[in-house]
């Protein structure tokens, strides 16, 4: 039943409209393939129970004319979601086997939707790493291989559980959340889409937090379509989120296959770093020509505080993890370590509960927050910050509808390649999304292309806030112009 898998979203839903086959019959085969594809460690806990109870109930509302917008689909989802009655752990041992007693917002509204949960995908721990490589379950492998060889390579991070299963059509879309680039760098490592919403459209409540003012939840999918079909159901307002915003969720798939002539579409100078690969710019100058044959207008831009945006957001976020994690002391929320006193039993259960890069950005973050050097390091970085901020607003108040940039500066590395190689270096991957987070702006990561290697390639669209239609209708055209890029089954 793999055929059932390469189905997209939108195929798999008018299929089962049409009663070509039942919800159950359709999870009972990506069921079958995840147990097949165990070896990629996408998933940390399977739920086959919960998905073949749910199909069955989709089977019933679909009988009965009922059917959501999400009905019967199955669905992965990041382990960084509370999930009721199933565990949820943000892939660190400090929550041990936590089972919430309540379902995040963004889960609720899918589940509200129709969409059946398959298990809870893999996640670097707390969502801090750029390759999923500091989960205490593993290492997700992403199923793309390069030229010739059978070296295992990452599958992005933070959300390489989420871009590795649906890459693998082990799911048929994934939820995942976006800190610094945690959504668009694994999909575009894995040739798959990746959204991140403008903060505040999609609900943080229910969600393990790790950096509060950058979090937000997205979907990462197959084809842009998919996307569009999963962000619709994954948006609205949450009362119970003080940065929810209240505003109406458009219907993002009516944006797939919109006209993009007359757009003006930006390309920012300051994104040529130095030492980019030649393929990224022969990328980036190719998607630029799709843009304009479909009718845009590219235009030269200038953010001229990007340069700073990296070490300004390895400031702000690890300061507001150290803060979100201080609740993990084994005294009111987390596994507990014993000790003969207090002091202790704080340092052991920390020490145990925590990996060594949860620890790292603590310490930065409590260091870069103490009184001595607060002014000069946090008060500085969100400083800058706003000055980001201000850049995109210019270009936007310009008439600049959408900006076009790399997605990653590079194609997927192997796992454990970056070993030895020091905190900043890794924390590069992320040089070209972190401006979007402190921004606040919405960002897509779409498919562009293959490597000298033969791994995926990506290119990023940037939008005004809350105008997440337009990066639909522009990633589309770009989409259109180069295909889709599908990973060979070798597991």
């Amino acid at each position: 039943m793999t055929e059932l898998c390469d189905l997209t979203f939108a195929e798999a839903r008018k299929a089962l409209a049409a009663k070509e086959f039942s919800a159950v019959e359709l999870n009972k085969a990506y069921l079958e393939a995840m147990e097949a594809a165990r070896g990629l460690n996408a998933y940390v806990l399977e739920t086959p129970e919960i998905a073949l109870e749910r199909a069955a109930e989709s089977d019933a509302r679909i009988a009965r004319g009922e059917a959501g917008a999400l009905e019967g689909l199955p669905l992965g989802v990041k382990d960084l979601y509370c999930t009721e009655g199933v565990r949820t752990t943000a892939c660190s041992k400090i929550l041990g086997d936590f089972t919430p007693p309540y379902e995040s917002h963004v889960t609720s509204l899918m589940r509200s939707a129709g969409a059946v949960m398959l298990g809870k995908l893999n996640n670097d721990e707390f969502a801090m790493g750029s390759s999923n490589e500091t989960s205490a379950f593993g290492t997700p492998v992403n199923p793309w291989r390069r030229k010739g060889s059978d070296a295992k390579l990452v599958a992005g991070g933070s959300s390489g559980g989420s871009s590795a299963a649906v890459a693998a059509r082990i799911c048929l879309g994934a939820t995942a959340t976006d800190t610094g680039g945690s959504i668009r760098q694994p999909a575009a490592f894995t040739g798959t889409v990746g959204v991140k919403p403008t903060y505040g459209r999609c609900s943080r409540w229910g969600i393990v937090a790790f950096a509060s003012s950058l979090d937000q939840a997205g979907p990462i999918a197959r084809d842009v379509r998919d996307a569009a079909i999963l962000m619709g159901s994954m948006a609205g307002y949450d009362k119970r989120d003080s940065t929810s915003v209240d505003t109406p969720v458009p219907d993002y798939e009516a944006a797939v296959g919109r006209s993009v002539k007359g757009l003006r579409i930006g390309v920012p100078k300051e994104y040529r770093v130095d030492g980019m690969p030649a393929e990224i710019e022969k990328l980036w100058s190719q998607g630029a020509e799709q843009l304009k044959a479909a009718g845009a207008e590219i235009v030269e831009v200038s953010l001229p505080h990007t340069k700073y945006a990296l070490p300004a957001y390895y400031i702000v976020a690890p300061a507001e993890a150290s803060s979100n994690l201080a609740r993990y002391d084994g005294v009111r929320y987390g596994a507990r370590v014993a000790g003969r006193d207090i002091t202790e039993m704080y340092e052991n259960t920390r020490a145990a509960g925590f990996g060594s890069e949860v620890r790292r950005r603590i310490m930065i973050g409590a260091y870069v927050l103490s009184a001595g050097y607060y002014d000069a390091y946090y008060v500085r970085a969100q400083k800058v910050r706003t000055l980001i901020k201000q850049d995109f607003e210019t270009v936007f108040a310009a008439g600049v509808d959408a900006i076009l940039t790399p997605a990653t500066p590079s194609a997927a590395f192997g796992v454990g390649e970056m070993a030895n190689a020091s905190p900043v270096e890794m924390y590069l991957n992320d040089v070209f999304t972190v401006t979007v987070n402190m921004a606040g702006l919405p960002g897509v990561s779409v498919p562009a292309g293959l490597s000298a290697e033969g791994l995926p390639l990506a290119l990023q669209l940037i939008g005004r806030p809350f105008d997440e239609e337009t990066l639909f209708a522009t990633a589309a055209v770009i989409e259109d112009a180069n295909g889709r890029f599908t990973a060979d089954r070798w597991w």
